[in-house]
C-alpha cells in the first residue's frame, strides 16, 4: 500500500509539462498540493524549511509575465538542499548555529529559476554533508520514504525523499563521496552526480570544496537531464568550475563488473546479494559487451578518501567554526571530521596521497576509455536503530561502493533496479569517465527506467508489452510477468483516446477500449518481455481480452492488452479514475 501511494504521488517535468498545457491544472494547484502532502508527512523529517505558500508566493506570481514555451522549467517545483543558498531563505547546513541568510542565491539555484522552476523549501541532510545514513542532522531523522523503520540515505536524504514522496519534481543534492546516490537508491529513484566542475559549487557550503558536486534526484533519467541541460555550465565566479560540454547518450563499447565476490551487509544483505546477481543477468541482455575487472583499483581510491589526509579538506573548511563553537555540531560530526585531538597528517602524507591517487586515475583512464563501470549503489542499508548503536562503522559500509567516484573525476548515473525485498529497492550505479559521460547515460537508458519517448526500442530478443491492470506491480498478476521474465521499465499512459471498463468476470478485469472520437489518458506500465515467453503468455489471455496496439502518450504505439469493444455493453465504465490502481 505504502508503494502505490507513493507511486500515485509521484510528480515528473514532462508530465507536469503537458498537464500543464493541457489546462489540466496550475502551478498554484501543484503547490498547494505538496503543501499539503509535506504537512501530512511532517514526522519524516524531510524538510529544515518545509513548504510554505508565503514564501513560494512570489516565484508563482511572476510566472505569468513568463513566456512559458521559452522557459524549459516553467512551473516545476524543485527543493534544495539546506547546504545551498537559497536568497533570503536561511542557509544551515543542518547546524543551527552556524545559520545565515543569503542575500543571493547559489549559482545552480539561480540558473533554474532563470528557467522557471518553482522553488518549494530546503530539505533536511546529514549535518555539513558528512554522512551517507540521513539520520545524522538535529532537525530528525529523515525516514526512508517506503520503509519508515529503514535510513533514507545521506546526506541529501531530505532531498531524495522529497521527490520519493512527491513534494517535489526534481530536487538538488551534493555529493563528495556518495550522497547524491545512495539516497536515490534506497529511496527508488535516479539520482545524476555531473562531472566535477561541471555545475558551479557557488553558493554551496563546501564539505571538500575540491570533490563537491551538485546533484539533482528525480523520477526518471529524462527529467534529470532536463535540469541538466539548465544548471551545466563554466561559473566565472566558482574556482572548481570548469567547461565540460552537455553529454549526449551513447553505449559504451563495453560494461564492466567487478570480477571478486562483492560483500553485502545490513539486514537486508542476503536479499541485496540476490538482486545484484539478478541485475547482472539484466545486465547481459542488453546487448553490450561485459568484462569482468578486479576493482581494487577502486578501493585503494575510496580509502584515500577517509583513510587518509583528504579527511583534512573538510576540516580546512569547518575547523574555524567547529572550534569558535564548540558544541554546536553532533559529535559523531565532529569525530569524522577530527578523530583525534591533533590532525596525523603532515604535508609529506597529503603529497604522497596526491602522488599515489595520480596513479590510480591514470589506470582509471586507461580502463575506462570506452567503458562503464557498474556497481551496486549500496551494498545493503540499516535500520535508522542499528545506525545509532554504531554510526562509525555502518555508515563506512554505506560508502563501500561510491567513495572512490569524486577523487577519480567520474560521472555517475544511479538508477532502480528491482525491489530486493519488499519495499526495499535496490539500484546500481554507472561509472564513466568526466569526457564520457554519455555513456553513463546511454547505458542507463539501455538498462531501463526512461520516460515516454526516450526508449522504445526493447532489447534485443525482447518486445515491450504495455500492462493496464491486474499484470501491473503490486496487483495479483504480477507474478505472470515475473514468470515469463518480463521486467519493469517504466510508468506511462495512453493517448487521449481511451477508456476503461471494469468487466464483468471474476476476478474484475480492465477492458482498455480506444474511442473513434474523445477518449481519456489512462494509466499503464511499460514492461519488457523476452520474444520467447510472449507468444506462450499472449495466447493465455482470455476473451474478451487479447494483445493489440496501444498508443502512447507521445504517439508511439506498443504491444499491449486492448479489450473487444462489444464487452462494454454490461460493463461498468470507470475511465474518471484515470487507471485501474484507483480500485485498488
Amino acid at each position: 500500500m505504502l508503494r502505490r501511494k507513493q507511486q500515485e504521488n509521484k510528480l515528473s517535468i514532462e508530465q507536469l509539462r503537458q498537464a500543464y498545457a493541457n489546462g489540466e491544472t496550475m502551478p498554484e494547484e501543484v503547490v498547494r498540493n505538496i503543501i499539503q502532502r509535506a504537512e501530512e508527512d511532517a514526522g519524516m523529517n524531510i524538510w529544515i524549511t518545509p513548504p510554505r505558500m508565503e514564501r513560494i508566493r512570489p516565484y508563482l506570481d511572476r510566472l505569468s509575465a513568463l513566456d512559458s514555451s521559452a522557459m524549459p522549467l516553467w512551473g516545476i517545483p524543485f527543493a534544495i538542499k539546506d547546504n545551498i543558498d537559497w536568497a533570503g531563505v536561511p542557509t544551515t547546513a543542518a547546524c543551527p548555529d552556524y545559520q545565515y541568510v543569503p542575500n543571493e542565491h547559489a549559482t545552480v539555484v539561480a540558473r533554474l529559476l532563470a528557467a522557471g522552476a518553482v522553488p518549494v523549501g530546503k530539505t533536511n541532510l546529514d549535518q555539513f554533508a558528512t554522512g551517507l545514513v540521513g539520520v545524522r542532522s538535529p532537525y530528525g531523522e529523515t525516514h526512508n520514504a517506503l520503509n519508515p523503520e529503514l535510513i533514507s540515505g545521506g546526506s541529501s536524504s531530505g532531498s531524495a525523499v522529497a521527490v520519493a514522496r512527491g513534494h517535489a519534481a526534481f530536487s538538488l543534492g551534493t555529493d563528495t563521496a556518495g550522497s547524491g546516490r545512495v539516497p536515490a537508491a534506497l529511496n527508488g529513484i535516479v539520482g545524476f552526480k555531473p562531472s566535477l566542475g561541471a555545475w558551479p559549487t557557488t553558493g554551496v557550503v563546501p564539505a571538500c570544496a575540491s570533490l563537491d558536486c551538485v546533484t539533482v534526484f528525480a523520477t526518471c533519467l529524462e527529467d534529470a537531464f532536463d535540469v541538466d541541460k539548465v544548471v551545466r555550465g563554466f561559473d566565472e565566479a566558482d574556482p572548481w568550475s570548469r567547461s565540460v560540454p552537455s553529454p549526449s547518450p551513447a553505449l559504451p563499447s563495453r560494461l564492466l563488473l567487478p570480477k571478486e565476490t562483492l560483500r553485502f551487509y545490513g539486514p537486508y544483505a542476503k536479499e541485496y546479494e540476490r538482486a545484484w546477481q539478478t541485475t547482472v543477468e539484466r545486465l547481459g541482455e542488453l546487448g553490450i559487451p561485459i568484462q569482468y575487472v578486479e576493482t581494487n583499483l577502486f578501493e585503494q581510491a575510496a580509502d584515500l578518501l577517509y583513510g587518509g589526509p583528504f579527511v583534512e579538506e573538510r576540516w580546512a573548511g569547518l575547523g574555524a567554526f567547529i572550534e569558535a563553537h564548540p558544541g554546536s555540531v553532533l559529535p559523531v560530526t565532529k569525530h569524522v571530521l577530527r578523530p583525534e585531538e591533533k590532525s596525523p597528517y603532515d604535508g609529506v602524507s597529503v603529497f604522497k596521497a596526491i602522488h599515489s591517487l595520480q596513479a590510480i586515475k591514470r589506470e582509471t583512464g586507461k580502463l575506462l576509455k570506452d567503458a562503464v563501470l557498474i556497481m551496486p549503489t549500496s551494498g545493503g542499508t540499516w535500520t535508522r536503530e542499528q545506525v545509532r548503536n554504531d554510526p562509525v562503522r555502518t555508515n563506512t559500509e554505506m560508502g563501500r561502493y561510491t567513495n572512490h567516484c569524486n577523487l577519480l573525476d567520474l560521472s555517475g548515473v544511479a538508477v532502480p533496479s528491482m525491489e530486493a525485498a519488499g519495499n526495499v529497492p535496490f539500484g546500481i550505479t554507472m561509472f564513466a569517465l568526466a569526457r564520457n559521460e554519455g555513456y553513463a547515460i546511454g547505458a542507463a537508458e539501455r538498462f531501463g527506467g526512461s520516460p515516454p519517448g526516450r526508449l522504445q526500442t526493447p532489447s534485443p530478443n525482447h518486445t515491450l508489452v504495455a500492462v493496464c491492470g491486474l499484470h501491473m506491480r503490486g496487483l495479483p498478476l504480477e507474478k505472470q510477468m515475473l514468470e515469463c521474465k518480463a521486467r519493469f521499465l517504466r510508468e506511462d499512459k495512453t493517448a487521449s483516446k481511451y477508456a476503461l471498463y471494469k468487466l464483468s468476470t471474476v476476478p474484475s478485469k480492465p477492458g482498455l477500449v480506444k474511442q473513434e472520437q474523445g477518449g481519456s489518458s489512462i494509466d499503464l506500465e511499460v514492461w519488457e518481455m523476452p520474444l520467447e515467453s510472449f507468444g506462450a503468455f499472449a495466447a493465455s489471455i482470455p476473451a474478451p481480452l487479447g494483445i493489440g496496439r496501444v498508443e502512447l502518450q507521445d504517439g508511439t504505439e506498443v504491444p499491449g492488452f486492448v479489450c473487444e469493444a462489444y464487452a462494454a455493453a454490461d460493463a461498468v465504465d470507470v475511465t474518471s479514475l484515470g487507471g485501474w490502481r484507483a480500485l485498488h
